[in-house]
């Protein structure tokens, strides 16, 4: 069933086709500071409506997608190679409950 979600102000709406089953929990100086928990997708399965704006730093892999009005990140996209997936913010999701799900811990710092 499919999940939407947005960002602060709703400029931004996500819809995923269901609920993740687990979240990822990034130990980078990003997530870190945000409290991103990325819930992964292949990219054809996620809709995006509304103007983003991608923050791009170290490595240059991933662009960081957030809402030019409230500042949240939504998503993220890669920039060159193709993961086959695209990292979305479960805390935005409408329901989300972290305590449901399996967080898996990432050492990307």
């Amino acid at each position: 069933m499919p999940v939407k979600g947005s960002c602060h102000c709703g400029a931004v709406r996500i819809e995923v086709p269901h609920a993740p089953e687990w979240v990822g929990s990034c130990n980078c100086s990003l997530c870190t500071k945000t409290g991103w928990l990325v819930a992964y997708y292949p990219d054809a399965d996620v809709k995006v409506e509304g103007e983003t704006v991608a923050y791009v730093w170290g490595d240059r892999m991933i662009g960081i997608h957030h809402c030019p009005t409230c500042g949240c990140g939504t998503h993220w996209k890669t920039l060159g190679e193709d993961f086959g997936r695209m990292g979305v913010h479960a805390r935005l999701l409408d329901g989300f409950d972290a305590s449901k799900v399996e967080v898996r811990l990432f050492d990307n710092a």
